[in-house]
């Protein structure tokens, strides 16, 4: 007796194939169908679209940003109804400054300036600071001819940001103390000699204009006068170093870099002016070449 037959199971491909059978075999009984019924019917099974149903993966879900958003800060708007309400009258409620200032703070009540009291000139952020979650405490200084007046000023803002009201009245506060500056890092004195020289010489075509700024800079460094030209003169005063590589009479080996701070007068037609600048300059082919310049704590290259 012979063994019985046993099928293996139908493989991915011979699914497709058995599916792809199936569906010629169903469209042809389709077809005859048609034809037994008739011309019309054999030409509206033609006509019909055929019909594709594709698979859709699931949507991916939206990517949330793990960092908050920063609030908004409203000191803008703060200055804008400091100086609202510091040009306003309680006594002329519907001027163009009073209808500002109650915009911003419905609430709060307006000054009563006396007869000829001095005019301000303008109101400047000074300081703000988030205190919780929509609240803020920004100060601002009034600008007058012949003084200034820092006021403290409350303000909530929504959490779109899009929305300031201002809480409570400004309240009047002194200026900020000054605090106690470091010792200065450039302990060495360059006397002078190339470096003093080059320094010079930069800041001359830097400020005044005269001379190409780029022959005094090292590769890779790229730095634009100031337009249009500061000064008709400049003058270099002192230059201290953080290394005694500045204070060598011969420029030394190729690569040498030091950091030296320029203390320089600017002479203009308004006036002589003190400046001063941080300069990191290199050695290349017997003399020196600035390769970076900061101004103000920020850096330029």
């Amino acid at each position: 007796m012979p063994a019985p037959t046993v099928e293996a199971p139908p493989t991915a491909a011979g699914l497709d194939l058995h599916r792809t059978r199936r569906t010629v075999r169903l469209g042809r009984a389709g077809v005859w169908a048609c034809l037994m019924t008739g011309p019309a019917a054999f030409s509206l099974a033609l006509a019909q679209p055929a019909t594709t149903v594709v698979a859709q993966s699931a949507p991916a879900p939206a990517r949330t940003s793990s960092a908050a958003a920063a609030p908004a800060d409203p000191s803008g708007y703060v200055s804008e109804f400091v100086d609202a309400w510091l040009r306003s009258d309680a006594n002329a409620p519907d001027s163009a400054p009073a209808l500002r200032a109650i915009r911003f703070a419905p609430d709060v009540a307006l000054p009563e300036p006396a007869s000829g009291a001095k005019a301000l000139q303008k109101v400047t952020v000074v300081r703000s600071v988030h205190l919780t979650r929509g609240q803020w405490s920004v100060t601002v200084a009034a600008q007058y001819a012949d003084s200034v007046r820092y006021f403290a000023v409350p303000a909530t803002v929504s959490a779109s940001g899009d929305a300031v009201t201002v809480t409570g009245t400004p309240a009047l506060v002194p200026a900020p103390a000054a605090a106690k500056a470091l010792p200065s890092a450039y302990k060495v004195d360059v006397p002078d000699g190339p470096l003093t020289d080059t320094v010079g010489d930069f800041l001359t075509a830097y400020l005044t204009g005269s001379g190409e700024v780029d022959r005094y800079l090292a590769p890779q460094t790229s730095l634009t006068a100031v337009t249009p030209a500061a000064a008709e003169k400049v003058d270099i005063d002192v230059v201290a170093a953080l290394e005694e590589a500045a204070t060598t009479e011969r420029v030394p080996a190729d690569g040498t870099q030091v950091h030296v701070q320029a203390e320089a007068t600017a002479h203009t037609a308004s006036g002589r002016w003190p400046l001063s600048y941080e300069l990191t300059l290199t050695s290349r082919g017997g003399r020196w070449e600035i390769a970076e310049l900061t101004s103000g704590g920020g850096e330029a290259k």
